[in-house]
């Protein structure tokens, strides 16, 4: 069975940010090969998906960057910008390191 890992972006606050965030973050995906996983025997298959609201504004207002929240694994990120998508995609998604700098402790 192929569990499905998605990335929701935040669209709402700041839309060509998380626009290009996402955008950002599938390029990462193909180019670390790590769209479709195989994580401790199973297959797994990572989305991403723009969203209006995850209600993290608050965390993200200040800074330059989006909201995402990974699903199922309810980890959230906070001032998310295009350029750390690599990091997000190689050490997140590849290692499951959280990438302390971006989380959003709730």
């Amino acid at each position: 069975m192929t569990q499905i890992r998605r990335l929701f972006v935040c669209t709402n606050q700041k839309s060509g940010v998380g626009e290009a965030v996402a955008k950002a973050l599938k390029k990462e995906l193909k180019m670390q090969g790590l769209k479709k996983l195989l994580v401790g025997g199973e297959r797994q298959q990572v989305r991403v998906q723009t969203c209006n609201c995850l209600d993290l504004c608050k965390q993200c207002k200040k800074g330059p960057g989006a909201a995402l929240v990974v699903y199922p694994d309810g980890i959230a990120y906070g001032n998310v910008r295009p350029a750390d998508a690599a990091a997000l995609v190689g050490e997140y998604l590849g290692r499951g390191q959280v990438v302390k700098r971006l989380q959003i402790e709730e």
